[in-house]
């Protein structure tokens, strides 16, 4: 047992510091050999291990980044900011437009592939317009991460959180709750970051901007945007969300008329590894009954049933996503939510807190590490700076989702939509 724990301490701190450079190991790396670790120290049989693998997650998680594969290919996402980042008259203005499109944008999809895109379409414009570019980059980052809230496709934590959920919230449920969650979400960051830069950020039109118009295939782009809708479509009706997922990519690769290899390539397929190798890490810790010991020492509090009790829980989230990332944490907390008083309402708070949580620090999500490295020298922003914008903008964020949260479950609009 104490072997199996260390193997899981020391990938979790791999996982944590996104890269140990002595030995070259990145995440998904890092979760592939504490993997391999785990059962060749006896934590966890091979048969065990392979059945550990969540199929259903994975499967969903394919479904939905081939589909933005294919709207990336067809330059969508480019296209779209193109249109927002040339067409605003001012910079507060800009900055809410580049809010809303890249948050709409990863509503439902996985939104690394939104800001790899995003981002060097974002630091020329601003420098064009002679603008300062870190809002612009905070905006970018932050967007995506509140976007996903709205969603169990939005990110990769909500997708464990639906499957786990096993439709108590359902998918349509979910999203008429947080739809709300979100487009306020969106707005407050927005408000935030625009008083947070209020003497950085100049009054008056911008200068002119002129940066390359991407070309776009419509015809794929239609295509891409159908079979995105056939999965929510789909998702909304009760079908499983990996088996929408998967047939509305499958049907796109059908239709799509271009060689598949040229969006296969763009697929993030290192995610689909750390999922995998994830699911076999915490299965192993799983079974050595400390996760069983540890959740049952704090159960006292997070179980209360009461506004302290969920207070307690999402803090507990916000702290926990930070420390070892919001996917990993969302797999240990998992097992806790369904002795919570309320499951149902269990699985919203753990969903809202862990993607909101994402905004805090520059390592609480990919989407912050993904901007600020692909802007290059731009994005050089130290730990603490970060966190001095991302406190308030997870704060702010954290009062607005459960400030709606409440209002709603008080009102009566869960049960409106049978929760």
């Amino acid at each position: 047992m104490t072997v199996a724990v260390v193997v899981f301490v020391l990938t979790y701190l791999v996982i944590a510091s996104r890269q140990l450079t002595i030995l070259k190991l990145d995440r998904p790396a890092g979760a592939l050999v504490g993997a391999v670790a785990m059962v060749a120290i006896g934590g966890l049989g091979l048969d065990a291990a392979l059945a550990a693998i969540d199929l259903h997650v994975l499967t969903l998680l394919l479904g939905v980044l081939l589909i933005a594969a294919y709207l990336q290919e067809a330059r969508l996402f480019r296209y779209v900011a193109y249109l927002v980042l040339t067409r605003t008259g001012s910079a507060r203005a800009l900055l809410w437009g580049l809010t809303f499109v890249s948050g709409g944008l990863s509503a439902l999809l996985v939104n690394d592939t939104v800001c790899l895109v995003l981002t060097p379409l974002v630091v020329m414009v601003a420098v064009e317009a002679k603008l300062p570019v870190l809002p612009y980059l905070l905006a970018l980052a932050g967007a995506t991460n509140l976007g996903g809230v709205v969603s169990f496709s939005g990110n990769p934590q909500n997708m464990l959180i639906g499957r786990a959920a096993a439709g108590n919230p359902s998918f349509a449920q979910y999203l008429a709750i947080t739809l709300p969650v979100g487009v306020a979400c969106l707005a407050a960051n927005a408000a935030t970051l625009t008083w947070l830069f209020r003497r950085e950020l100049p009054r008056g039109p911008l200068a002119e901007r002129s940066p390359p118009r991407p070309g776009i295939d419509r015809v794929l782009a239609a295509k891409g945007l159908l079979a995105l809708a056939a999965f929510a479509v789909a998702a909304l009706a009760g079908v499983s969300l990996a088996g929408a997922a998967i047939a509305a990519a499958a049907g796109l690769v059908l239709v799509a008329r271009i060689e598949p290899r040229r969006a296969l390539v763009l697929v993030d397929w290192q995610i689909l590894l750390f999922f995998a190798a994830l699911f076999v890490v915490v299965e192993g810790l799983r079974a050595t009954g400390v996760l069983a010991d540890g959740l049952a020492a704090i159960a006292p509090v997070i179980h209360r049933g009461d506004a302290v009790g969920d207070a307690a829980f999402v803090g507990l989230t916000v702290v926990g996503s930070n420390l070892v990332s919001n996917v990993p944490f969302v797999m240990l907390a998992a097992d806790s939510v369904p002795a919570m008083p309320d499951p149902t309402w269990g699985w919203i708070m753990l969903a809202v807190a862990s993607t909101l949580a994402g905004n805090l620090t520059l390592m609480g999500s990919v989407a912050n590490v993904i901007v600020m490295e692909a802007a290059g020298p731009r994005g050089e922003i130290g730990f603490f700076r970060f966190v001095r914008y991302g406190a308030v903008m997870t704060l702010v964020s954290l009062v607005v989702a459960f400030g709606i949260l409440v209002a709603e479950r008080e009102l009566g609009f869960f049960a409106l939509v049978g929760l």
